[in-house]
């Protein structure tokens, strides 16, 4: 909890750099550890089944669930700043609506989504071009993933929670434990039991399961100014409302990314099964920067919604400049590291020389932009935090809508190269920054000039 035994809030009164860090460590391993969950899905079919495999885990299917969590992540969004703002304004009443209302919502749309993705899996994977080849095997993973997203949503909520309250650890420690009984699970049912794509699907629906019971039960039991209580769970509907307003605004803005990201799938598919193996591989692996990047976002989300919820505007953009100085040290070294290592990165996936040259052609073109979007991340979740979402996500939309999928959709057709849908990444990334930063320093004024009055 960020509450110590003195009664004081550390991330409302504590040294700003400190508690950043101190909060920002167990996200990220928690992130990474989170990730490890399908990477080593794809290592373990990729080495054990086959490049096919390696597609089928990587490829079409991944974006796909991708796009499925950034969608939740976005609604679930505005429940975690919610809370973070009734939290710090110690409002316990709504504290605990909100908790329940998030809980409510993730169970219907969890059953929702399950329904939907069910039938739609054939379809979406037709839609990005999935090479025949590995159609099958596709369709199977996205399945068994769809009838398990409950759990997926509901640890994701919960965690999400208790982040937003200032635990950033034991969501750590649940996530670490489930990651290694995944992979555990992944070589008994994929090595052992032979059962292919199925095994490492079930192995990941499993891990998800027995985070999301852990994560319930935490917040059933283990804190004072928070319980969640089974039979309370329902749908509070003033704060459901409010939840949406900024929910909706991120998920609209995650469901962009997505579809420009199935877009792209669909143009790296046409380029056959060795150029959609190397870009999976290259997903798992450029995770590093967007786990470590999505941490710093959600640390100052968090900082920011309290501070803000306190009415202590000072530490809110303190902080900013604080997340934004270790993000561009940290994600710098990063990118560093995957551009001086790329080949043999490349190896841990698979022994194929065409999927590894092409791969590390990727990496070397793309990851270098990456340091725009750190800017991105940081003011955008900053914004997020004093509940403004609805203009940074137009600006947010304007950059994918107005630039990277005219690109897409005009370019790649012209130029039939793999270099033309790597720039459409830096293109569409600056021209985000080049409207959020303007955007943001003048509701920095804007706020100064409220509260001077």
């Amino acid at each position: 909890m960020t509450k110590e035994k003195n009664g004081k809030n550390q991330i409302t009164e504590g040294i700003i750099w400190k508690q950043l860090l101190l909060f920002f460590f167990p996200i990220v391993i928690g992130t990474l550890f989170q990730q490890l969950y399908n990477t080593a899905d794809a290592v373990i079919v990729g080495r054990f089944v086959g490049k096919e495999a390696l597609a089928s885990v990587g490829g079409s299917a991944s974006v796909i669930t991708y796009q499925v969590f950034s969608f939740f992540t976005g609604l679930s969004s505005g429940a975690t700043v919610i809370i973070s703002q009734f939290f710090g304004a110690k409002d316990y009443m709504n504290l605990h609506r909100s908790l329940h209302t998030a809980y409510a919502f993730s169970i219907i749309v969890s059953i929702l989504i399950s329904i939907v993705g069910w039938f739609a899996t054939p379809w979406l994977l037709a839609v990005t071009k999935t090479p025949e080849a590995i159609m099958g095997d596709s369709v199977l993973y996205l399945r068994i993933y769809f009838l398990g997203i409950i759990a997926t949503l509901v640890y994701n909520m919960g965690s999400s929670i208790m982040r937003a309250i200032g635990d950033s650890k034991r969501p750590l420690y649940y996530l670490m434990f489930c990651c290694f009984l995944n992979i555990a699970l992944d070589i008994l049912l994929v090595i052992v039991f032979k059962m292919g794509i199925a095994g490492a699907a079930i192995a990941t629906v499993i891990s998800q399961a027995v985070s999301a019971v852990l994560v319930t039960r935490t917040l059933m039991f283990s804190y004072e100014d928070i319980q969640l209580q089974i039979r309370r769970i329902r749908l509070y509907l003033p704060i459901l409302k409010s939840e949406l307003r900024i929910g909706l605004p991120s998920s609209l803005q995650a469901c962009m990314y997505g579809l420009t990201n199935i877009i792209i799938q669909t143009a790296i598919n046409s380029f056959g099964t060795d150029t959609a193996a190397a870009w999976a591989a290259f997903g798992k692996m450029d995770m590093i920067f967007w786990a470590v990047s999505g941490a710093f976002g959600i640390a100052i989300t968090t900082f920011t919604g309290q501070n803000y919820g306190a009415g202590k505007m000072n530490r809110v953009y303190q902080s900013v400049r604080t997340c934004l100085g270790m993000s561009l040290a940290i994600c710098g070294s990063i990118l560093v590291f995957l551009m001086l290592f790329a080949k043999p990165l490349f190896y841990l996936f698979t022994d194929d020389p065409n999927v590894i040259s092409i791969g590390t052609y990727m990496l070397l073109h793309i990851v270098p932009s990456y340091a725009i979007f750190i800017f991105v991340e940081i003011l955008s979740g900053a914004l997020r935090g004093i509940g403004d979402v609805l203009i940074p996500t137009l600006i947010t939309l304007g950059g994918v809508c107005g630039v990277r999928l005219p690109w897409i959709l005009i370019m790649v057709p012209i130029r039939q190269e793999l270099s033309t849908i790597l720039i459409s990444y830096p293109l569409a990334w600056g021209a985000t920054i080049l409207l959020l930063a303007p955007y943001y320093f003048y509701r920095k004024a804007h706020n100064a000039d409220n509260y001077s009055r």
